[in-house]
């Protein structure tokens, strides 16, 4: 043990001695050997001592066994040089502890290693003690024999059979490591003689102390039970030395302030690094560089876009010592997280811009659009004769009509509703709405007209807007500036004399008087069309269905005037009938001359509603029976009118009054118009039978009407569950008020 240990301190003394009288070398020559036996001798290291920057970092080339081996230390194996980490890894002999068999002795084989003076510590971090066997305390210190304090340390490996141990597993059963501190230059080892083999030889012949490269060591039960451990690395194991440029004062603070001396960092592109094991300093590339610092210019520009380290939709820009990343339009680079994320400011700038584009081209296009729709409109409004309305309303003061915009009939029906429609029919549809004041109307879209008909349509408004009779429906105003006009009449709110007639209240009965009521009341409505108006107005579609019923239940003639004006060539015809079945006149159906004699077959079927009590037209029963007109002609001529009369009417009204009435419609519904009366003579004969239905005991001559004999008010009955209730009524009657909603077109 005294050998080794002298062995150790001769060692010491030498490289003490080597480090303080080797010279330094700036530079290495050029011819300079950089390889040995596969490992790169990287400078301040190099094979010679004109190759190394000083004796300490002079590796010699040896050829052992044939393999060229790097020695360095005199005999020690170099491993590998990192310039990098600061390191150097060369084969540490193990100590062993053996027993022997032929002694009965234990063979104690210690071992010391010294780098004293030197620019080499043990590594702390990299090494550890490290010490196997099942009966072993061994210890480690860094002192030598002239009996100085400094660091002692052990470690304890105990088992009691092979079966406690486990591969991999070092925490004192067969198996115990400790840590180094730093700044060791020196380390002992050695066995406690305490603690031997002799009982357990058989299982457990040898334990084994060294201090060895941490990460090179794995555990394995077979290094207790034989000698695997020491035969397979050959007695030695890898130990890492922290290396630097050192002496006990210098760091970088101080050898920058003598760089064109023996300042080590040559490159340009180097940084000074101090050590962490010790005094000294090391150099390291700079940021971005690679190479070796400690020659000139032996720090290059590393291409990091060989590796790129951008994301992968991006780009990598090489520049000396970094780099930089790019992402593709739309996208910004974060340094932070190495993405390509959205470019927020470049997006809403984009977005803000297109936005404004599209405000800017969406406001010119509502512009342009709007004078061409107010063009459009003011096409319409002159083609509907609006010009001409407005120059007779400024010469007229008197005339009470109001001409709406579009936009006030939108609002008024809300957009034309589905809920607002109050009836159908071949000249539009009508829609209950209310305008400016709260003034509740029925509002008319019409259906598409010719050419002709809108040239005259504003000469139709002008007379429309004239006619004030009690008995036709008010033209309110109209809307001039769409295609097809609109008209706004009077809302009038009791349905019509259809639903009167032949209505589902079956538990109402009216009278007949009230029904004769109201059908004069429409003759003279029609009268006025036919007779006061300049010129003559053409109804074209008389039916029930548009004879409207006030609050009062009188009589208000509706869907007159939508586009049929009187014409003054009688050779005009028409391209188009139009009408209802049931009420449509024969000769207008075989001439397309339409004409009032049109209108007066037309009442003349209402007049047979108001006295037979049923439909024109019954699509059910036998043929010859369907046609309300016809059935009641061929009563009329086998003089079999009974046969066709309801009971009521039969029951409660004179012969005089039926016989009259039935004549009065035979007459209307005369084949040939020119045999027909005119309205004013059906509403005279109408007024006459009426008051003979109120007093058939009075002689209708002229004289006692001029004289007012026959003034008077009579009843109209309504029979419910078998009760009879009298209603007071203008001229004699008056009906309850129908909740149900008015139609202005059938």
């Amino acid at each position: 043990m005294e050998a080794r240990i002298l062995q150790l301190l001769c060692l010491g003394l030498l490289l003490v001695f080597a480090s303080q009288h080797a010279p330094a070398s700036a530079v290495p020559s050029p011819g300079c050997q950089t390889q040995c036996g596969g490992i790169e001798i990287q400078y301040p290291f190099g094979i010679g001592l004109e190759c190394s920057l000083a004796l300490d970092f002079n590796v010699s080339c040896r050829v052992r066994d044939g393999i060229s081996k790097p020695i360095i230390f005199t005999d020690t194996e170099l491993l590998d040089i990192s310039l990098i980490d600061g390191t150097i890894r060369f084969l540490n002999p193990i100590s062993t502890y053996c027993y022997n068999r032929s002694t009965r002795q234990m063979d104690d084989n210690p071992w010391g290693f010294s780098l004293r003076g030197t620019p080499y510590l043990f590594s702390d971090v990299h090494n550890k003690f490290t010490v196997m066997g099942c009966n072993t305390l061994a210890y480690i210190s860094n002192t030598d024999n002239d009996a100085r304090g400094g660091y002692q340390s052990g470690c304890v490996s105990t088992c009691s059979n092979l079966s406690d141990l486990a591969d991999g597993s070092c925490t004192g059963i067969g198996c115990c490591q400790t840590a180094i501190p730093k700044g060791m230059d020196l380390y002992y080892s050695g066995f406690d003689g305490g603690f031997n083999t002799t009982q357990i030889w058989n299982f457990s012949p040898c334990s084994y102390a060294v201090l060895m490269q941490a990460d090179a060591f794995n555990f394995s039960t077979a290094y207790i039970s034989t000698t695997k451990f020491y035969d397979t690395n050959s007695g030695q194991v890898p130990v890492v030395m922290d290396w630097a440029i050192r002496n006990e004062t210098l760091s970088c603070g101080v050898a920058k302030l003598n760089k064109t001396g023996t300042y080590a960092c040559l490159s340009k592109n180097s940084e000074c690094v101090d050590s962490t094991n010790g005094p000294g300093y090391r150099c390291n590339c700079s940021k971005g560089y690679q190479g070796n610092p400690y020659l000139p210019d032996g720090c290059h520009d590393v291409d990091e876009c060989n590796n790129s380290p951008c994301p992968s939709n991006g780009v990598c820009h090489n520049t000396a010592g970094d780099y930089w990343c790019s992402c593709r339009a739309g996208r910004k680079f974060s340094k932070q997280n190495n993405t390509c994320n959205p470019d927020t400011g470049l997006i809403i700038g984009v977005v803000v811009g297109f936005l404004v584009m599209v405000i800017f081209s969406f406001s010119s296009y509502m512009i342009i659009q709007k004078r061409k729709l107010n063009q459009v409109k003011q096409e319409h409004f002159r083609q509907h004769g609006g010009m001409l309305l407005f120059e007779r309303m400024r010469s007229e003061n008197g005339l009470a009509f109001t001409v709406f915009s579009e936009s006030e009939l939108i609002q008024a029906t809300n957009n034309y509703d589905k809920s607002r429609i109050i009836g159908k029919g071949g000249h539009g549809t009508v829609y209950k709405g209310i305008v400016k004041g709260n003034m509740t109307v029925a509002i008319k879209r019409c259906a598409l007209i010719d050419e002709r008909q809108k040239k005259e349509f504003g000469q139709e408004m002008l007379i429309l807007s004239q006619i004030n009779h009690k008995n036709i429906v008010k033209l309110v105003g109209c809307c001039l500036e769409v295609e097809v006009p609109m008209l706004v009449y009077e809302f009038i709110p009791n349905g019509t004399l259809f639903e009167l007639i032949h209505g589902k209240n079956q538990a109402l009965q009216i009278s007949f008087s009230t029904l004769l009521r109201i059908a004069h009341e429409a003759a003279e409505g029609l009268n006025f069309l036919h007779s006061y108006a300049s010129p003559p107005i053409i109804h074209g579609d008389v039916k029930t269905a548009n004879i409207l019923l006030d609050e009062n239940y009188m009589a208000k003639v509706s869907d007159f005037g939508a586009s049929i004006l009187a014409p003054s060539d009688k050779e005009q015809y028409v391209t188009m009938v139009q009408g209802t079945c049931g009420y449509l006149d024969p000769e207008y159906m075989l001439t397309c001359q339409l004409t009032e004699k049109s209108d007066v077959f037309s009442f003349g079927v209402i007049l047979l509603e108001v006295l037979i009590g049923q439909e024109p037209l019954k699509l059910d029963g036998p043929e010859r029976e369907r046609s309300l007109s016809s059935n009641f002609l061929s009563a009329m001529k086998q003089n079999n009118l009974d046969a066709i009369l309801p009971s009521h009417v039969k029951g409660q009204e004179s012969n005089e009054l039926i016989r009259g009435l039935a004549e009065l419609a035979k007459q209307c519904l005369d084949m040939c118009g020119s045999n027909r009366p005119s309205m004013k003579e059906i509403a005279d004969e109408l007024g006459r039978l009426r008051k003979l239905s109120l007093h058939p005991w009075v002689q209708l001559d002229v004289e006692m009407e001029a004289q007012g004999l026959l003034g008077g008010a009579s009843t109209a009955s309504f029979e419910t569950e078998g009760a009879t209730t009298v209603y007071p009524t203008q001229e004699g009657d008056n009906l309850p008020m129908n909740p149900r909603s008015s139609y202005y077109a059938r």
